[in-house]
């Protein structure tokens, strides 16, 4: 009975979610967003013209690295994929094949 109830919470849970009909989506931030973060974070660093363009390429390298890697994502949708590790093969195998089922 247990089941049954947690599976009707989700339903009723995702249809009033803000993310209702788009789980996923990439992240959205820009180099610049890296940047004044990383600033306020260490105030008193001084940056020169040369550190300061280091620092920048750095951060755009970062921000490209993590662009492919991170992912938002609802949150039943993500407790969804760590409770079934089936669901989690199926929508990986089905990625990995993508376009070649024609």
């Amino acid at each position: 009975m247990g089941d049954i109830l947690d599976e009707a919470s989700s339903v009723i849970e995702c249809k009033e979610c803000p993310w209702y009909k788009s789980c996923v989506a990439p992240m959205r931030f820009a180099t610049e967003d890296l940047i004044r973060e990383m600033r306020q974070m260490a105030p008193g660093a001084g940056f020169d013209q040369t550190r300061d363009q280091e620092f920048r390429n750095l951060v755009m390298n970062m921000a490209a690295i993590a662009q492919s890697v991170l992912l938002e994502g609802c949150p039943i949708f993500v407790r969804r994929l760590k409770s079934s590790p089936r669901l989690a093969e199926q929508l990986k195998n089905l990625m990995q094949n993508w376009g070649s089922e024609e």
